[in-house]
């Protein structure tokens, strides 16, 4: 009451008084929208760090189960292809056991034991052509190249007719799998 008593009293301190309160009040208000407007740009600049961290975890995750997915699918094929591995080792007992009955010297004059080894033959091209469907094929022939990844070599011998690192005899024919040694071929080599 006292400052209204005052300012009626003297219009010019009145004055005075109104135009130092915008003043006052104007300086207030600068600090407070000042502090908000750089907390508002602080808190963008989190946003947006923090939209940018989220979007390299995601690409990050995304990657992760694009190559787990990959790594599966590769998981699944392989195990598809070489499922029969035992199975086709197991057999290849019965294809050597068929080619040493043919290896034998036949005697051509006796029809019932030229019908067996026939049938022996007949049973062999379908086994061998069995498991070539599924993937199996023989290796280790007599001249190829020697390989130590298909062939084993029991001895090496200087042979005529026979360039060096050739096959020269066959002992026991190795098998593939799909790409895949699942026997090597043991095998003599010209030195």
């Amino acid at each position: 009451m006292a400052d209204e008593q005052r300012t009626d009293n003297n219009p010019e301190l009145e004055q005075e008084i109104q135009q130092e309160e915008p003043i006052q009040e104007q300086n207030q208000t600068e600090d407070p929208l000042e502090e908000a407007i750089a907390r508002v740009q602080e808190l963008e600049a989190q946003l947006a760090e923090t939209a940018k961290k989220e979007q390299d975890l995601l690409l990050r995750t995304r990657a992760e189960i694009d190559n787990i997915r990959r790594r599966t699918e590769q998981d699944v094929e392989k195990a598809h292809k070489f499922a029969l591995e035992k199975f086709a080792k197991d057999i290849l007992n019965t294809i050597d056991n068929l080619e040493r009955a043919l290896a034998t010297p036949r005697n051509t004059e006796d029809e019932s034991v030229k019908a067996l080894f026939d049938g022996v033959e007949l049973t062999l091209k379908e086994l061998l052509a069995t498991v070539a469907r599924f993937g199996v094929e023989p290796v280790g022939a007599v001249g190829e190249t020697f390989n130590p990844d298909l062939h084993q070599a029991i001895s090496m011998q200087p042979v005529e007719g026979f360039e060096s690192n050739q096959i020269t005899t066959v002992l026991q024919k190795g098998y593939l799998l799909n790409g895949r040694v699942i026997r090597p071929a043991m095998v003599m080599v010209a030195a």
